[in-house]
């Protein structure tokens, strides 16, 4: 691994290692986040049959993602 870490680097990819690791931590992360994301959609759809968003539901769900009760 660390070859083909120090060719990327050499062919001016990165500037250094650490560059190089920092991408393939962010596009990890992008990925996590949009697997999460993908999921979210996922239960959404799962989760039975909407509700028209009315000011009364929009403060309703503002309570539940902060935890207090309505």
């Amino acid at each position: 691994m660390r070859n083909y870490i120090d060719q990327r680097v050499r062919g001016g990819e990165y500037g250094n290692t650490n560059e190089h690791l920092c991408d393939l931590i962010r596009r990890d992360q992008q990925a996590e986040a949009a697997r999460r994301f993908r999921m979210l959609i996922a239960d959404g759809l799962e989760s039975g049959e909407g509700r028209p968003l009315t000011p009364k539901v929009v403060d309703e769900l503002r309570a539940q993602a902060f935890g207090r009760a309505v």
